[in-house]
């Protein structure tokens, strides 16, 4: 467990906060500065058919590991299994840029994947050992911050290096960003003491828990193959089993009966899960129904990724001096949920303008959501147990956007090519999203609005 000598001057916080945001970067950058490349890798490798496992590899291999990096890091400190992380994605992002053939790749990203998927949950876990609870709100937004300018930069910087320098720059660039977050988190860090509690690792827990998750995500980027959703299933009862019957399991039954950390990891994941699922459909869209260009398209997201870290600040920073700091998030997520709901009623009727700002409306309510889902998890957890905690909060944030991609995706495939298919799948569309967002209100509605510790003596992780 790690503690500090005394609290960190806020020049010595600030120092860690941007290592630690660009580590998160590394992670979130990577998901979406690929996904305009990928038409550019799979011409070179002439080899489109297997281009998905080029997403898919990382993404199966990231969601499985976070739980694990958690548990890791509260037996062997935050410090070094960030800078595990680190390392392990730059080389797996170097595997990636010299890939000489499509399956090499594939692997190469299952590296990055093993890598990449901490670096999220262990970021926030060292934002928690610096900050109380109070005050730890209104550092999210550094967080939020990092996920729009992926959202973005990836895109547009993926897009230019394909098309006028080399698909391999997306790769690495990874180098720069890789090694100045790992400079920065090692010496900013060097001030957090490691006090070990020797905890024992469930090595059987760990290898079923990652079997089932990523079996999961596979069946889910595979067009959700009911063999792999059976296999998934039947490892997750054994996981379920393996936690009863095992004195310490690999995710601490004291997190699982948690009630406050459990209705806000849900009502994280279905919020963010409407709000990923949307970004990733909208692009179709603008392009299909209004008649976008890509370049255009990109742009018209700007609003909706700008509006929630508009959102993620304005809760976070009154999380600090409300009493009742729930209500904010779900005044937010009441909106949302109205906005998506019209969007559903009228998308056939709406300009750009008008959708843009229901967008914008949907995502301000669900940035408002996701400090306080963060902060709660954090603040309801026995301190030995923070980096599990929040590593369990991360892994099911993601799989509820895997779930709910690959949901909204299957409605606007099923929408077919022709224009009013496609106006009419939409409707579908944020239909499901009202829905994801209901579930994230009724969540943190019913999640116990426990006082939130504050103060320099407040207990480190």
């Amino acid at each position: 467990m790690e503690t500090t000598e005394g609290p960190l001057s806020k020049t010595e916080i600030r120092q860690v906060m941007i290592g630690l945001c660009l580590a998160m970067l590394l992670s979130a950058l990577d998901q979406t500065i690929v996904v305009t490349a990928l038409p550019t890798i799979g011409a070179q490798f002439g080899d489109f058919e297997r281009l998905p496992w080029i997403v898919t590899a990382y993404l199966v291999a990231a969601t499985a590991v976070t739980p694990l990096y958690g548990k890791l890091a509260d037996i062997h400190g935050r410090r070094i299994m960030l800078l595990i992380g680190i390392a392990v994605f730059i080389a797996g992002s170097i595997a990636c840029a010299l890939a000489p053939s499509l399956t090499s790749l594939a692997g190469a990203r299952v590296l990055q994947g093993l890598g990449g998927g901490g670096l999220i949950s262990l970021s926030q876990t060292i934002v928690a050992d610096m900050v109380s609870p109070r005050e730890r709100g209104r550092y999210q937004i550094y967080f939020a911050a990092v996920f729009t300018t992926s959202s973005i930069a990836g895109p547009t910087l993926g897009g230019l290096f394909a098309q006028y320098l080399h698909w391999s720059l997306i790769f690495w660039i990874n180098l720069p960003l890789g090694l100045s977050a790992f400079w920065l988190t090692r010496g900013g860090l060097a001030r957090l003491q490691r006090r070990r509690q020797p905890q024992p690792l469930d090595l059987l827990g760990a290898l079923l828990l990652v079997l089932a998750s990523g079996l999961f995500v596979l069946a889910l980027g595979a067009g959700t193959k009911t063999n792999l959703l059976l296999a998934s299933a039947a490892f997750w009862a054994l996981f379920a089993w393996r936690t009863r019957i095992t004195p310490a399991p690999f995710i601490p039954v004291a997190v699982l009966a948690n009630g406050v950390a459990r209705d806000a990891a849900l009502a994280g994941a279905f919020g963010l899960g409407a709000f990923i699922g949307l970004s990733v459909v909208m692009p179709i869209y603008f392009e299909g129904v209004l008649g976008l260009s890509a370049s255009q398209s990109g742009l018209a997201l700007i609003p909706m990724m700008i509006a929630t870290v508009a959102g993620a600040t304005a809760s976070g920073r009154a999380m600090a001096h409300l009493t009742h700091y729930k209500r904010p998030a779900l005044v937010g997520l009441a909106l949302a949920c109205a906005a998506a709901l019209l969007l559903a009623f009228r998308i056939g009727d709406l300009s750009l303008m008008a959708l843009n700002l229901l967008l914008t409306v949907v995502s301000l309510g669900v940035g408002a959501m996701l400090p306080v889902s963060t902060v709660c998890v954090q603040n309801a957890v026995p301190a030995r147990d923070l980096g599990a905690a929040t590593a369990v909060m991360q892994f099911f944030r993601q799989l509820g956007c895997a779930l709910i991609v690959a949901m909204l995706g299957a409605l606007v495939i099923g929408g077919g090519g022709a224009q009013d298919a496609l106006v009419a799948s939409f409707r579908g569309v944020f239909c499901a999203a009202a829905a994801c967002v209901a579930l994230s209100f009724a969540f943190l509605a019913r999640m116990e609005e426990k006082p939130l510790r504050g103060g320099a003596g407040h207990e480190r992780a």
